[in-house]
């Protein structure tokens, strides 16, 4: 009677406690947010204000390749999911897919890229920190931050 009595016990206390461990929202593991590019202070007046904007402004000009990217306003819909205007099939910017987008390749200087690597007056040309940064904010869905 005793040893059914303690094996009732024991049972209950084992299915109470992995109840519990089960329903413990203490995770050890730490989380590492989602790091943030944004586009109007980090992309736009960063990278491609001092570095690309004086050939892609429609200031008294028409823009280079028909690419406006004098204002942030203007910069992220001239580039998100919009067609290359020198490279037929390629898209400058294919949210979610850096390697995918031409903008990408015209800044790494790709091997099938049409005309020249950018920035056009270069070298020097964007810094290896810089074209990572426009790649993470393309992985991230080039959001217009």
């Amino acid at each position: 009677m005793h040893v059914a009595r303690l094996t009732s016990i024991i049972t209950v206390a084992v299915v109470a406690s992995l109840a519990i461990a089960c329903g413990s929202s203490n995770n050890n593991t730490p989380t590492t947010p989602t790091p943030t590019v944004t586009f109007s202070t980090q992309i736009q007046q960063q990278i491609l204000t001092p570095a690309c904007s004086s050939c892609h402004t429609d200031d008294g000009r028409t823009p280079a390749g028909g690419l406006n990217l004098r204002a942030a306003a203007t910069s992220h819909s001239n580039l998100v999911g919009v067609a290359s205007t020198g490279k037929a099939g390629a898209t400058r910017v294919i949210a979610g897919n850096p390697s995918g987008s031409y903008l990408v390749q015209k800044l790494e200087g790709a091997a099938d890229i049409v005309g020249l690597r950018m920035p056009r007056n270069g070298p020097p040309f964007l810094t290896d920190a810089q074209v990572a940064l426009i790649r993470q904010w393309i992985q991230i869905g080039a959001p217009n931050n």
